[in-house]
């Protein structure tokens, strides 16, 4: 019968936020706006970081891949979402399904290196800023991106993997996509193969770069304690404040989500704490680091300024144009 079952499902039904009709056009307002807020807010991030002379060092790098990172998120998730709400069919192919798994997991598992490459980042600046620019390298940021990719990919397709091999009872998924939780939920059987791996490797890959931001979070507060001038305590602080608020936002919600047993998951709460890291926090992460950080606020407004001054000149030239067609030959 297991057999059965397993082969028998073939599509997966996401039954979404709510299932309540009336608030369907809330839902679909609020996500289509937060998401398009999450895109336009991280490819301006991106493209002031990549455009910017002045932007560019090993900081600014790493902080456009936190973007494109975000924007992954998001594209993901949300516009599938979008789709099944006015949709009555809500349903996901098998393969699509374990795609949107792998593809998830990897982006997902992505954003913690990356803030901890960030942390690390900050950690030299502050306790070695003479030796900054011979530690901290754009080709030290490329490799060590390049390497999180590698790690992060391998991780998620084991866990897609193993989630394969699982027989499912059923195939309605409380979920606004296909994430683990969910999809261990409707197994016909514990999961325990899957629960071990995601306390042992996935406390590895998930957890160790929260614990290497912790660690060097807690070397750079015993560096500022013995600061003495208020100007560089307070750029040292205002360095660290908006990866801190980043690292909180992302790390508060994944450890509630995934590391606990599946016995005690709560699928209505863990929508709502999905929403949060799937959409709201990569919504706040441009506002966070563009609001707080100086550097991003002037190229931003350079930035702008370029493309009001390029887009009065096109229209400029375009009235000229016109204006020499029009022109009666004499």
């Amino acid at each position: 019968m297991a057999t059965k079952n397993k082969t028998e499902v073939t599509e997966f039904v996401l039954l979404g936020l709510s299932s309540r009709p009336e608030i369907q056009p809330v839902i679909f307002g609020v996500v289509l706006i937060m998401y398009l807020m999450a895109v336009l807010g991280n490819t301006l991030l991106v493209l002031v970081a990549c455009s910017d002379p002045r932007l560019q060092t090993p900081m600014y790098f790493l902080l456009s891949q936190l973007s494109l990172i975000d924007i992954c998120l998001t594209t993901i998730t949300v516009p599938q979402m979008l789709v099944h709400t006015f949709s009555v069919v809500r349903s996901i192919s098998y393969n699509c399904c374990m795609t949107q798994l792998f593809f998830f997991m990897a982006v997902g598992s992505m954003e913690g290196h990356l803030l901890a490459a960030m942390a690390y980042d900050r950690y030299v600046a502050i306790c070695a800023p003479l030796r900054y620019s011979a530690i901290v390298s754009h080709s030290l940021c490329l490799r060590i991106t390049l390497t999180s990719w590698v790690v992060v990919s391998l991780n998620s397709l084991l866990y897609s993997v193993l989630v394969t091999r699982l027989t499912f009872c059923g195939n309605q998924v409380t979920h606004f996509f296909c994430d683990i939780t969910p999809l261990l939920k409707l197994s016909c059987t514990r999961p325990v193969v899957n629960e071990m791996l995601i306390f042992t490797e996935g406390v590895a890959v998930v957890v160790s770069p929260f614990l290497f931001i912790l660690g060097s979070y807690i070397r750079i507060g015993f560096v500022i304690a013995h600061m003495h001038s208020t100007a560089a305590l307070s750029k040292a602080l205002s360095t660290c404040g908006s990866h801190i608020m980043v690292v909180l936002l992302l790390y508060g919600s994944v450890i509630r989500m995934y590391l606990k047993p599946s016995t005690t998951y709560d699928l209505d709460q863990d929508r709502q704490i999905a929403i949060f890291y799937t959409l709201v926090t990569p919504m706040l992460n441009p506002l966070i680091y563009s609001l707080r950080n100086q550097e991003v606020k002037g190229a931003l407004s350079r930035l702008l300024r370029k493309l009001c001054i390029s887009g009065s000149f096109q229209v400029g030239s375009d009235k000229e144009r016109m204006t020499n067609i029009l022109r009666p030959n004499v």
